[in-house]
């Protein structure tokens, strides 16, 4: 498939800021439990065609944690089915989401029954039940908890969700909401020797990632965002969340999907080589149209937390919306460190900006995710 980049069509709205808007109080990660360097992962499964070899070597990621298939009695890697690829999916991605949102809680310092509202998060498979009510039932959630799962919506989807608990969380003041993202990616992959299946197996790692999110009544005391003084310490209180938009690629919505494969018996992902591009074209129209809403310059953004969506992504975003690679070092510190982990990869640097603990009251932030649609979806916060 090729895509034909084009101009973005004007965009005639600008997006809704909340007028008293929730905050991210607690933050928290979690991967698989075993990492593995590029080069290794080509050892292993004895791939020696140069090409595929060039894909990983030079995808600048170092390590990625993944769970690899068994092995049979001479070492080599058995084929799962779907069948198995789910249960290793609901397995993960369960392990994982209940420590990331235990670290999350225990960070705010708010217990298993303050969650009034879970909202889950993952593309790598399919459960019904969803994981929001099988993390209830193993953690020992409030049975009474709001919840909802968000599937299938891709990388993007993480801050397709922030929206919605955002949204969720200035409705009930005072009440806590969680967001996890948890993508267990070693359920998702093919194994062949086609350049697109390795494009795919090169990127993407086991991760998931939790937020929790708190809106003050309207009539609470303090101030407002915008109004704290210059150098007051903000980044403990977490930053504010202000205003979203996103964009819907039309013309180029098949350019990243999930497709059943007919000859391996299971689902495969597909990246068209053009969507680097492609995103790199939009994203200028739809980052200024989120500051926009706000008054805002890209000048006046202290914090960018970009999708790791891979080299060539990172590098169209940088590129178009003007940043110095200094901006984006969380956004590449994550992809060299874990690769791709899909909705919930922006939350991993969105850890490293807390743990840097350079955000100060008053800077302001982007959020930016891309994904299957093709999609951009963007979020403005402030300390």
């Amino acid at each position: 498939m090729t895509v034909t980049v084009a101009p973005a069509p004007p965009l005639e709205f600008e997006p809704k800021l909340h007028a008293h808007p929730s905050r991210i109080i607690g933050v928290g990660t979690a991967v698989s439990e075993v990492a593995y360097s590029q080069r290794a992962l080509l050892d292993l499964f004895g791939i020696t065609d140069p090409r595929i070899r060039s894909v990983f070597l030079n995808s600048a990621i170092e390590r990625r944690h993944l769970t690899l298939p068994p092995r049979d009695t001479e070492g080599a890697f058995l084929p799962e089915t779907q069948k198995e690829l789910l249960a290793k999916h609901k397995r993960i991605a369960l392990d994982m989401g209940a420590r990331a949102v235990r670290a999350c809680l225990a960070g705010a310092g708010i217990d298993l029954a303050d969650v009034d509202y879970l909202c889950c998060v993952t593309t790598t498979g399919y459960l019904t039940p969803g994981l929001s009510a099988l993390l209830i039932r193993d953690m020992g959630l409030d049975p009474g908890c709001t919840r909802v799962d968000v599937v299938g919506m891709g990388c993007n989807a993480g801050l397709n969700a922030l929206n919605a608990t955002a949204a969720w969380s200035v409705a009930h003041p005072g009440q806590v909401a969680v967001l996890l993202c948890a993508e267990a990616c070693s359920a998702a992959y093919v194994m062949d020797a086609t350049m697109r299946t390795a494009v795919v197996n090169s990127l993407f790692g086991d991760g998931a990632a939790a937020i929790a999110l708190l809106a003050d009544p309207p009539d609470a005391a303090g101030p407002a965002p915008g109004d704290l003084p210059d150098g007051a310490a903000g980044s403990s209180a977490g930053p504010r969340l202000l205003g979203f938009a996103s964009h819907l690629i039309t013309d180029a919505i098949g350019a990243m999907r999930y497709d059943w494969d007919d000859d391996q018996h299971k689902f495969s992902f597909y990246l068209d080589p053009d969507i680097p591009y492609v995103v790199g074209a939009h994203a200028e129209r739809v980052v200024d149209r989120l500051l926009a809403g706000a008054g805002l310059r890209r000048s006046d953004i202290a914090h960018w937390l970009v999708h790791s969506g891979g080299k060539k992504v990172i590098d169209a975003v940088r590129v178009n919306l003007g940043l110095t690679r200094h901006d984006l070092r969380h956004t590449t510190g994550v992809l060299r460190d874990y690769g791709n982990l899909s909705s919930g990869s922006f939350l991993f640097s969105y850890e490293r900006l807390v743990r840097e603990d350079r955000a100060r009251a008053g800077d302001y932030g982007v959020l930016m995710t891309m994904g299957p649609g093709s999609t951009i979806e963007t979020a403005l916060v402030q300390w």
